[in-house]
């Protein structure tokens, strides 16, 4: 009969049973442990990815890495691009505090066109984010929130849009400053261009200490004002049920990753934007102020929607103002110092047309919502207002050479 000892193979002596049965357990919990990393694993990326109405976009991620290593053309390559940043930016939005790094797309776009000296691209995609918050998202949200409401009008707190109307107001003359300097007369001498581009960096100064003490005001002295209001019969307890979906370190490691991939796909819009302005025959004035900002701003637009369906307008105006009282005091500024810092001319002159745009956005919406109240009407008219500018953009036509002449090249004889 055959013996159902054990034995080790180097010594030839027989194993007890107990230490056989230990290596079996040993192995077994070796399995278990693997299968249960990759069932984490297979976990979050279905949380990640397949929990957003846009998953359907993310696999324009890997087509656009593929359209660029095998030399698709650069109108694919700038199209994939653009599409896979929708999905990601949505969910980087998702992982990142909206008070301090809500626009971390738009940043990280405007960052990689400052590296390649494109003054252009980055004045016209943040100027495009900040008038895109303020009439086409907060204007289909006040146009949706309407129709779900349809019989009444809809109130919120006036006192967090008053807050943040003012902080447009200070950036707004921030930018016009420099712009009067350089229209006050005809015949200034071309040496006014260091006393722009000075009078530029100490503005970006100030609007930066603004920033910072308006997230004071709004994080640790006024935080009620930002509180949306409770009213009976609202979903709060929803709210209060709302847990993590994934863990903190796996949270995190999604968020580099998020945001390594964002940063290459933006390098390849920006690489890219021209050749897809030329062969399309659109401007890069309209893909920049237009396009651009619509793909960053894709996950503010859907959750200020959804807020607004949901009679939250409070909510829905702290993700649409906020955004861009955070791109206008924040991002424009911030660039213009780190362009300071790389010897790159950067002023907040943005072009006559361009800040003529800007104002009556902020002074619009400002006056849509001095009084506390809301309706469908008031959505159609900052909706409408932003077609127009979207078709004046479309129709200008500024040569790609001469688009921000006063800010290409290094700074040269200008007073650091």
């Amino acid at each position: 009969m055959g013996s159902t000892e054990n034995y080790d193979l180097e010594t030839a002596k027989p194993i007890p049973v107990t230490k056989s049965k230990e290596c079996l357990l040993h192995a077994r919990s070796n399995n278990d442990v693997r299968f249960r990393v990759l069932k984490g694993f297979l976990e979050n990326v279905r949380k990640v990815v397949f929990e957003t109405k846009l998953f359907l976009l993310f696999p324009a991620v890997p087509m656009a890495f593929v359209a660029h290593h095998y030399n698709f053309g650069n109108p694919w390559v700038f199209a994939l691009s653009l599409l896979a940043l929708t999905p990601l930016a949505e969910r980087l939005m998702g992982g990142l505090v909206n008070a301090t790094c809500g626009n971390a797309t738009e940043l990280i776009i405007a960052m990689f066109a400052l590296r390649q000296r494109k003054i252009h691209v980055v004045k016209y995609s943040l100027l495009g984010s900040i008038i895109s918050n303020l009439l086409l998202v907060l204007g289909s949200s006040l146009f949706c929130g309407g129709i779900s409401n349809l019989y009444k009008e809809q109130k919120f707190d006036h006192k967090q849009a008053d807050a943040n109307s003012l902080l447009l107001l200070l950036g707004l003359l921030c930018q016009m400053i420099p712009l009067l300097f350089n229209l006050r007369s005809m015949d200034a001498p071309k040496s006014d261009d260091n006393a722009v581009l000075q009078l530029s960096r100490a503005s970006s100064i100030v609007m930066l200490i603004a920033y910072m003490a308006y997230l004071f005001f709004q994080l640790k002295t006024h935080t009620q004002l930002f509180e949306p209001q409770e009213d009976e019969g609202d979903d709060n307890e929803e709210l209060e049920k709302e847990t993590a979906s994934i863990g903190c370190w796996s949270a995190f490691i999604w968020l580099c990753g998020m945001t390594i991939i964002i940063s290459i796909l933006s390098e390849y819009v920006v690489g890219t934007i021209e050749d897809a302005s030329e062969i399309w025959g659109i401007s890069v004035n309209f893909i920049s102020i237009i396009l651009l900002p619509i793909v960053g701003n894709a996950a503010e637009h859907a959750g200020s929607v959804i807020f607004a369906f949901k009679n939250k307008l409070d909510i829905s105006l702290g993700v649409a103002m906020g955004s861009a009282s955070q791109i206008l005091m924040f991002a424009v500024p911030l660039c213009v110092i780190v362009a300071w810092t790389m010897g790159i001319q950067m002023t907040l002159d943005f072009g006559l047309l361009e800040t003529g745009c800007l104002a009556l956005s902020i002074f619009l919406t400002a006056f849509t919502l001095q009084d506390g109240t809301s309706h469908y009407l008031k959505g159609v008219i900052l909706t409408l207002a932003y077609v127009v500018i979207g078709a004046c953009f479309f129709v200008q036509r500024v040569p790609f050479d001469d688009s921000d002449i006063n800010n290409l090249g290094p700074v040269g004889n200008a007073v650091a």
